[in-house]
């Protein structure tokens, strides 16, 4: 399939790129920096571009078959939260999905996946506690966000899966548990979550599912 990857230089967006190849996709990235994109050689096609800018987000999907969302903000969450972030919008994530599902309808691209956060939307009440209370002081702005993207994604008539991982680590281990919302730990790393994210474009049968991995 024709995939683009927007988020694709974040930690599980890059291995989401690679894992896409291995499966014999063609790539496309939609970065703001071509010079993070280089490690991904020629068989990438790397679009300069923002997520949250229609017309960046129209000329990269057109001709592509399906879509794979990594949005977030990489920045410290301390900082963020007291401060906004330095160089990504606040609200990245619902701006940028939503960018994305319209331009997917207007070029027929139907295959949706999308990243979000474990404890949001229909894994809301299955956070532990301790995980809520942190979420709502350290991360509150861009949870309430995150919701937002789920909402849009939802609401949208695309073939979706939103992927909802656990917290997530820089480990090398690329084995994930994917369930319907219990969870198997508290941590998984990013390089698991790229290679679900990959997998699930040729599962059509997750269309309109959301996903744990742990």
């Amino acid at each position: 399939m024709k995939v683009l990857a927007i988020g694709a230089t974040g930690g599980s967006g890059r291995v989401a790129v690679s894992a896409l190849l291995e499966r014999g996709h063609d790539v496309t990235a939609l970065v703001r920096n071509p010079d993070t994109a280089g490690s991904f050689g020629d068989r990438v096609t790397v679009v300069t571009g923002d997520a949250v800018r229609d017309s960046d987000v129209e000329r990269a999907v057109h001709g592509q078959e399906a879509v794979v969302v990594t949005l977030g903000i990489h920045e410290n969450p301390v900082r963020v939260r007291l401060r906004g972030p330095a160089r990504t919008p606040l609200d990245v994530r619902s701006r940028g999905t939503r960018t994305v599902v319209d331009a997917m309808r207007r070029h027929g691209a139907r295959r949706l996946i999308v990243q979000t956060s474990y404890g949001t939307g229909p894994t809301r009440d299955r956070l532990p506690a301790r995980y809520r209370l942190m979420f709502r002081a350290l991360l509150g702005p861009q949870i309430t966000d995150t919701e937002r993207q789920d909402a849009l994604v939802r609401s949208s008539d695309l073939e979706w899966t939103i992927v909802q991982p656990v917290n997530l680590t820089d480990g090398d281990d690329d084995e994930a548990t994917v369930s319907d919302g219990d969870v198997s730990s508290w941590a998984v790393p990013r390089r698991a979550v790229g290679r679900v994210l990959a997998d699930l474009i040729d599962r059509p049968e997750y269309a309109g599912a959301t996903v744990a991995v742990s």
